[in-house]
């Protein structure tokens, strides 16, 4: 159990280490910013004490002339004097500590030292730290800035809270959330993260009753699973919008398609999604998610039905097309909603959904609750410019009843001092307000997101699968891998241990074998290489396909060259391939990941990702994930995936990397779906690689 932040981010007293006179020095403009804290404050520097003005030499001394206990100590000095400056101040009674400094790990060698260093103080002292190398943290309803951007100070106090890797990102964040018209909780940049992780932040968070919804803008993960575990904690209690930097960092795993799809940036992604976060692609939609859920959230629902209400057409027609793009179901109204909506509008107004107003009069509030009852509407959403001698918006959102009982995003548009008086009444109201289609498009993503994820959550069925409970569960125990390395006939066999179909086969010595198999099987056969050392077998003409006869058998053998053993085996027939792979990331650990079979998936990228161990109904969803999705759907007449069957293969191999350690990874590419279900073609098991010999 980590000691709680609270020392940290809720002091009784606050002491600045290096505090200065010179404007332009960290440690001045921090004691400016911390002028304002109402608790118990001290300054020290040690080479200009001055105890008159408050500034002393020691913090001994200045715990001695303060009346309150000081937690806090923020540390202006240089990375050199860190170490030193952080053992004063455990040794005074501080329980955390602010390193704003840079010069650690990132300055190499000597910087490495320096870090060392004060990681050994923080052991030894059982002192938090955060930092070093950040711009710091702010909690405005306590009137805490340890900042040294002087604006933070002006962030009002709200119920976002912000976790931030990057100091810079943290106030840019912050900033652009207070411009949407929401107020910070919280805003803390991690930095180089020597103690204090953003996983530590996110626990802390979970107790936080002031913060309702929470930012993560994350760079690197030190630890997996420390940081999975503590955002399933707080998205049980509180929605969490993510943001992942590294689109471009592609990682190399030269040996297997399945490392070289499994990025960092898609793992890391795939990671958070899994435990419950709203993942983002820009600060932009983060902004439009955290406006939203922080104020209104969606029942658990596999798949929310979206209602629109526009008063001008053009507008409603850019966010009902993005929302289709979205995927977001958007039901036709109930014919009783519809008549409602006929007594209230003109007859020439679209009134199925989206329903288009004509410019809004006296009758927009009951036309929004019309709307926002039907049984098929989960969400609302409204345009409307600001017309005061037509109607007023906030009013009829809140005669409408919209709120948190009855979810809904309101658009306002319109003169910039219009629409802000108009959104501040709609925020206090609870009723989140975007200021263009794109932004309610990435609130209803948002909103929409985080309902199919609680329904998840809550063992709630898996859209689109009905099966799923039929399938048999995958066993507790599963068998482990056989030890040393496999060729491809051994890692069917384990397969079909598994319960996953394969094709009829026979493993040859010799030329006479293979001959017998093609009797034994008939044609058409693919014909291999058998060697668990050549992974890609296509590559250096070790697969032949369609052989029919003795004298194609003779070519394909004599292609393939002597001195190896074989595998004959029956063609599968026609459908579509997929790529499955369990792997162990270095990161987050067991991963699955799934895309369409082939190149098209490593040159689209074009795949799903999940932590594993997982249940069938998590795995039936990933094929839901691909953009390529319709072909697994009957497209044009051909095979319709079981996701089901999907979900029960994929957790199986799953389950059997866990309970293998000594295997690396284990790739099936391709996964064939045919009309008969799926069948795997090729398998690949790739043991771990035995430690390095020192001599």
């Amino acid at each position: 159990m980590t000691m709680k932040l609270t020392p940290m981010f809720a002091p009784e007293g606050v002491v600045v280490i290096g505090a200065s006179r010179q404007s332009g020095k960290l440690g001045a403009a921090m004691a400016r910013s911390l002028a304002a804290f109402p608790g118990a404050r001290a300054l020290v520097n040690a080479r200009r004490p001055e105890p008159d003005e408050g500034v002393y030499a020691s913090v001994a001394e200045a715990v001695a002339h303060t009346a309150g206990r000081l937690d806090l100590a923020v540390l202006c000095v240089p990375a050199a004097g860190s170490a030193h400056a952080l053992a004063e101040a455990a040794a005074a009674g501080c329980r955390a500590a602010l390193v704003c400094a840079g010069g650690f790990g990132e300055a190499g060698p000597e910087g490495e030292e320096h870090a060392d260093a004060v990681r050994r103080v923080a052991r030894d002292a059982g002192i938090r730290i955060l930092g070093p190398n950040t711009s710091g943290f702010f909690a405005p309803h306590l009137g805490l800035t340890a900042s040294f951007v002087p604006a933070a100070g002006q962030l009002p106090a709200g119920d976002i809270a912000v976790v931030a890797a990057s100091g810079g990102v943290n106030h840019a964040l912050s900033f652009d959330l207070v411009a949407a018209g929401n107020g910070i909780s919280l805003g803390v940049g991690i930095g180089a993260g020597l103690d204090v992780t953003a996983a530590d932040v996110l626990e802390h968070l979970v107790e936080d009753g002031r913060t309702t919804a929470v930012a993560l803008h994350l760079e690197t993960v030190p630890d997996g699973p420390r940081l999975v575990n503590a955002v399933r904690l707080l998205a049980a209690v509180k929605p969490v919008v993510a943001l992942v930097v590294g689109r471009s960092d592609v990682g190399d795993f030269a040996r297997s398609h399945t490392g070289a799809l499994a990025t960092s940036w898609r793992t890391t992604r795939a990671a958070l999604r899994q435990a419950g976060t709203v993942v983002v692609d820009d600060e932009r939609e983060m902004v439009d998610a955290l406006t939203a859920l922080s104020r209104i959230q969606l029942r658990p629902h596999p798949d929310p039905g979206l209602g629109i209400v526009t008063a001008q057409a053009g507008p409603g027609l850019l966010l009902a097309d993005r929302a289709g793009s979205d995927g977001i179901r958007m039901p036709e109204l109930t014919e009783t909603t519809q008549a409602t909506l006929r007594e209230l509008l003109p007859p020439l107004t679209y009134q199925r959904n989206p329903v288009d107003t004509g410019r809004p009069a006296e009758t927009f509030a009951r036309v929004l609750a019309a709307t926002a009852a039907d049984e098929a509407v989960d969400l609302l959403a409204v345009y409307a410019l600001t017309e005061p001698d037509s109607v007023d918006l906030a009013s009829a959102a809140q005669a409408a009843g919209l709120g948190a009982d009855s979810p809904a995003v309101v658009v306002v548009g319109g003169l910039p001092e219009d629409v802000a008086e108009q959104r501040a009444r709609l925020h206090k109201a609870g009723i989140p307000a975007l200021t263009g289609p794109a932004s309610a498009a990435g609130a209803v993503r948002a909103l929409v997101t985080h309902a199919r994820q609680r329904a998840v959550r809550d063992d709630a069925p898996v859209p689109s699968v009905p099966s799923v409970s039929s399938v048999p569960a995958v066993p507790e125990t599963v068998a482990s891998v056989p030890s040393g390395a496999l060729d491809e006939d051994a890692a069917k066999t384990f397969l079909g241990g598994l319960g996953i179909r394969t094709p009829d086969r026979v493993a040859c010595d010799s030329r006479a074998d293979a001959h017998y198999a093609l009797h034994l099987l008939g044609g058409p056969v693919a014909v291999k290489v058998l060697d668990a050392a050549i992974l890609h077998k296509t590559e250096i003409g070790g697969v032949h396909l369609g052989v029919r006869t003795p004298e194609e058998l003779d070519a394909a053998l004599d292609a393939i060259g002597t001195g190896h053993r074989y595998l004959v085996e029956a063609m599968a027939p026609a459908g579509v391939d997929l790529v499955l792979g369990v792997r162990r990331d270095p990161v987050f650990g067991p991963v699955v990941l799934a895309g369409l079979g082939g190149t098209a998936a490593e040159a689209l990228a074009d795949v799903a990702i999940r932590l594993a161990p997982l249940s069938v109904a998590e795995a039936a969803g990933m094929p839901g994930d691909l953009a390529a999705r319709a072909l697994l759907d009957g497209w044009r007449g051909g095979p319709v995936l079981d996701r089901a069957e999907f979900g029960r293969v994929a957790a199986a191999l799953a389950a059997a990397l866990a309970a293998s350690p000594d295997t690396a990874e284990m790739e099936i590419n391709p996964l064939r779906l045919t009309a008969d279900g799926l069948i795997a073609l090729d398998a690949v098991i790739v043991p771990t690689a035995p430690p390095a010999q020192h001599r």
